[in-house]
């Protein structure tokens, strides 16, 4: 039994929920399963034979109308297909449920659906399967959820739970780029009073890197295990400190990071220090945390920057005794741990109009 909760913290339950509550019960085992449900894992893998594995993954569907429904549409298919992604495998089909508020008109659920048919195509997505209605209780921005598959070798997939001591640590573009470009665009008007157009419009431009689909692609593309790159997450809820936290906890190592080391876009830096957010405990997709071995961190770094994706090394993965820490200025402690995401209280705030 655990205590009850009060039910007000948002986004992921925490980790000794998910072990107390869900782990334990998850329904009828299967042979093929090769990487089930842990908390910081995001993908299930399932062996299909011939040496091939299918990567599973299901998030929310998280539509914004504030964006726009094409940026609404491109961002809430990102999101699903970037956990996908970050297991190194392409991702190919997916299965969509819409549950949509009652006031959602036809014109605007086929202006929704035709942004999601084209961000598909882009990246390669079949739609397979799904369901579609209107039903009391349902709102925005949650609109139901996604599931994506993803297939290929079962030498070339990873999990976050495959970093090991010795390899680097890298992200790419840098922390916070999802709160501050979902506040720039979502709420212009309040960000420009305080910060002026410079930030907000940068900001705004930021938006169409939001997914880890293709950093994830040219990763891997250098070779996914002992070959290359060891694990890869994106750094959503809780940002980059608690991806971090997730893939010391999935692999059972430690970690050590320079924060001194971390890109962080300037407009980043003036919307989190404008609505108090701890740039490195917010939301982030579009931001990828990799580990890869020691012998190809530069051939890693030289193909996304090839490809004009700012990428930084920003730590090591150390023995688990040594525990998660914080180098910075020449001083070192512990690696925080964050609670809860800080852009939920920021968003409540800029739709009421304030900041806090």
């Amino acid at each position: 039994m655990i205590s009850e909760s009060n039910g007000e913290q948002f986004g992921k339950i925490a980790s000794g929920v998910f072990k107390d509550v869900i782990f334990p019960h998850l329904g009828a085992a299967q042979q093929d399963v090769l990487v089930g449900p842990r908390h910081g894992l995001d993908a299930g893998i399932i062996q299909l034979g011939g040496g091939q594995v299918m990567a599973v993954t299901t998030d929310p569907l998280y539509v914004q109308p504030e964006l726009g429904w094409e940026r609404a549409a491109w961002f809430a298919i990102q999101i699903v297909a970037s956990d996908a992604a970050t297991t190194g495998l392409a991702p190919t089909h997916i299965s969509i449920t819409l549950n949509l508020p009652p006031s959602m008109t036809d014109g605007d659920l086929e202006a929704l659906w035709l942004g999601i048919d084209r961000v598909c195509r882009q990246i390669g997505l079949a739609i397979i399967a799904g369901h579609t209605g209107r039903y009391e209780g349902c709102a925005f921005p949650m609109l139901g959820a996604a599931t994506v598959l993803a297939f290929g070798s079962d030498d070339a997939y990873v999990t976050p739970a495959m970093a090991r001591p010795g390899d680097a640590v890298l992200i790419t573009k840098g922390v916070a780029i999802e709160t501050a470009a979902l506040l720039a665009v979502s709420f212009p008007d309040l960000l420009e009073r305080y910060l002026g157009p410079g930030a907000v419009t940068a900001a705004q431009r930021d938006f169409w890197g939001l997914s880890v689909v293709r950093d994830a692609r040219i990763a891997a593309s250098v070779g996914t295990g002992h070959r290359g790159v060891t694990s890869m997450h994106d750094a959503t809820e809780r940002g980059l400190f608690g991806g971090l936290h997730e893939i010391a906890e999935a692999s059972g190592v430690g970690l050590r990071v320079d924060r001194d080391a971390i890109g962080m876009p300037p407009e980043v830096r003036a919307i989190c220090d404008l609505f108090h957010i701890s740039p490195y405990e917010t939301s982030s997709e579009g931001t990828l945390i990799l580990t890869c071995t020691a012998e190809r961190v530069a051939e890693v770094m030289r193909g996304l920057g090839d490809e004009e994706i700012p990428v930084y090394r920003i730590g090591d993965v150390v023995p688990a005794e040594q525990g998660l820490r914080l180098a910075s200025g020449g001083r070192e402690g512990p690696l925080p741990a964050p609670a809860e995401d800080a852009f939920w209280p920021a968003y409540v705030a800029a739709r009421e109009g304030r900041v806090p």
